[in-house]
């Protein structure tokens, strides 16, 4: 008999001990947990999402031509590469959804495979999609070690640059043209492009769309997280296949939000402000955590801080955190059994609170 499947517990909410820790503290719990923006979108964003007379409709599942046509002037701007906004861009509802739900469709579309591969230190989604899909999730260190039998059973790769939570940036041709050897689709989750900082941000897209993804979210580049919305795109019959699966599901971005994030995806000024507040908070945090014997290095790109515990312990780090600084964090093993000696410190609170927790460890 089969055994009916058990949600595992949701990572962050395994913090709870964590966050009384920290609330002991005069001043309360600073939750560098979870990547969520906490800066306010642009105001003209704002004022986008509350015009009227956008909301009465269905919007289309696939994005407004006017959302598509921006996405595609952004990738082409921004990240250096083309795309057809009419056969090659479509929108998603936040790009979790996508990763969550899209192993399930591509299942659907080549039914001999079973096998969903993704970084052994990654974001949690790419195996949880695997698994909520019935299918075989594997984690891999290097494509290269990938074993020919493991990829003849793969339906899709998942790479991730600038990563979540190490912030590595990754040679993505590299991907597109392994994926491509093998006739294995490439998604490469790209959310973090604009916050690279050891050059210019990139795309798997430079390497051509065939058989690729590239999956980008407004998320993070527009602090916009509460809206749900991003955008896929790449290889034309991919992206048409998935249009058209998801159009049954009903997955449609609000008209209200796909307008505001039309007029987001336009403006580059705020999110170069973004880059450089992200920066400026990873070196203060940099300072309190080498003040508690956690010395943490700069990212390439991303907005975390990944390091490692001191003893190999990653929650006793956690933990000592918590009661010096107020600090909440994640540790390692909520992003693989290969990290399991590293915690995850998100630069996602306001300068204030990050300068509570310098006050707290002797830093004027």
């Amino acid at each position: 008999m089969t055994e009916s499947f058990v949600p595992p517990p949701y990572p962050y909410e395994r913090l709870g001990e964590l966050k009384a820790i920290g609330d002991r503290l005069e001043g309360g719990a600073i939750d560098l947990s979870i990547g969520t923006p906490c800066d306010s979108p642009p105001p003209e964003v704002i004022a986008a999402l509350a015009a009227a007379g956008r909301a009465e409709g269905y919007p289309p599942s696939i994005g407004t031509k006017a959302l598509r046509d921006e996405a595609a002037a952004w990738i082409s701007r921004r990240l250096g590469a083309t795309v057809d906004a009419d056969a090659e861009v479509a929108a998603c509802v936040g790009t979790k959804e996508f990763v969550a739900s899209v192993p399930l469709y591509l299942r659907l579309r080549t039914p001999a495979k079973d096998t969903v591969l993704y970084p052994a230190i990654s974001y949690p989604t790419y195996e949880m999609g695997a698994i909520l899909s019935g299918q075989r999730p594997l984690a891999y260190q290097h494509l290269d070690e990938i074993a020919d039998a493991d990829a003849a059973r793969a339906l899709c790769v998942w790479v991730n640059s600038p990563s979540n939570p190490t912030g590595e940036v990754s040679e993505l041709a590299e991907a597109a043209a392994w994926g491509r050897d093998r006739g294995i689709p490439v998604l490469s989750d790209e959310c973090y492009a604009e916050f690279s900082y050891s050059g210019a941000p990139s795309t798997i897209l430079r390497a051509g769309t065939a058989g690729v993804l590239a999956l980008h979210s407004l998320s993070k580049r527009d602090n916009f997280a509460g809206a749900r919305i991003g955008f896929y795109a790449g290889d034309a019959e991919l992206v048409h296949y998935l249009r058209e699966v998801r159009k049954h599901a009903g997955l449609m971005v609000p008209g209200p939000v796909q307008h505001a994030a039309t007029v987001a995806l336009a403006d580059d000024e705020h999110v170069e402000r973004q880059r450089e507040r992200y920066w400026r908070r990873m070196l203060r945090l940099c300072q309190v955590l080498a003040a508690v014997g956690l010395p943490a290095k700069m990212p390439d790109g991303a907005f975390y801080l990944w390091l490692q515990a001191p003893d190999g312990d990653a929650w006793a780090a956690c933990r000592m955190l918590a009661e010096r600084t107020g600090i909440v964090a994640s540790p390692g093993e909520f992003y693989g059994p290969a990290s399991t000696d590293y915690l995850r410190v998100a630069a996602v609170a306001p300068d204030d609170r990050i300068e509570l927790a310098a006050r707290r460890v002797g830093l004027a």
